[in-house]
């Protein structure tokens, strides 16, 4: 099979030693604040995609000004600030707290949702996102929550096949830590993924760039950003780590970190070729 044969930078055109980045933006749709940073990450900084957090208010606004853009779908089964909520598409009862709004944490949902409502609710958010007319290239997990249980992690998978996407994988060292197969499963289903992925919440994301990136072996590499331009709407709703994401934005469009990039010579690319390639398998 190719997939054996031959290394992911190679079934996508370039040769064996090529270094891939992905840099996305998730929770596009959160906010106002967010739409305009990942804008301005994609269009003038280093960002090469976003994702998409369809039950979010603002997310119609993040559809339309991405348009054109390459935008996946961040599923969406929580919704944690204290003060700024949201509810499902689909309106389960499985999927609400006690407010009616989706559950704060991820263990909130593992424990009380019903697994063909979230199905439902996942079909309807990547469904509403075409509707508005998104090109949708990639799935990922807002908070990981489809990622890191073994039951919603078949679920990610059956997304992925059922939309031919491609999908954020955990990083290479995740599985042990997870204790339960994930690339493996992938492969089955014929799934697109990156190498690896490079994240932990609340780190520094320039810090994390300017250690990773010149230690980073051939292949295909995820690093997320969460920018959110720095103001009330912003320190109103998120109160625990807004300058997690204001530092996010100022990464993203600092020409330091372009020039890291290139002094490293590591190309970005979106989620698309990997779409196109699962696509054309």
């Amino acid at each position: 099979m190719e997939t054996c044969s031959r290394s992911l930078v190679e079934r996508l055109g370039y040769g064996p030693d090529a270094r891939l980045v992905i840099l996305n933006c998730d929770d596009l749709g959160s906010s106002h604040s967010a739409n305009l940073a990942a804008l301005e990450a994609v269009e003038s900084g280093v960002a090469s995609s976003a994702t998409l957090m369809v039950p979010c208010p603002w997310a119609k606004e993040g559809a339309q000004l991405f348009a054109g853009k390459d935008v996946g779908v961040h599923l969406t089964l929580t919704a944690e600030y204290p003060t700024y909520r949201w509810r499902s598409l689909t309106g389960a009862a499985s999927l609400h707290d006690a407010d009616g709004c989706l559950p704060a944490t991820a263990q909130e949902v593992w424990a009380k949702a019903d697994l063909e409502d979230v199905r439902c609710e996942c079909r309807a958010q990547i469904d509403q996102a075409l509707a508005w007319g998104v090109d949708v290239t990639h799935l990922d997990s807002h908070m990981g929550v489809l990622q890191t249980e073994p039951r919603y992690y078949q679920l990610y998978l059956e997304l992925a096949a059922a939309y031919r996407l491609p999908l954020r994988m955990a990083g290479k060292r995740a599985e042990g830590a997870l204790g339960f197969p994930i690339r493996a499963p992938a492969d089955e289903r014929a799934i697109v993924y990156p190498d690896d992925f490079f994240f932990r919440w609340k780190d520094s994301t320039a810090d994390l760039l300017r250690r990773r990136l010149p230690e980073l072996a051939p292949g295909v590499a995820e690093f997320i950003l969460h920018p959110v331009l720095d103001g009330p709407e912003l320190r109103a709703y998120d109160l625990d780590a807004a300058q997690v994401r204001v530092d996010d934005h100022a990464c993203a469009v600092a020409p330091e970190t372009r020039a890291l990039l290139a002094s490293e010579h590591i190309q970005t690319i979106s989620f698309r070729p990997l779409r196109e390639l699962q696509r054309a398998s």
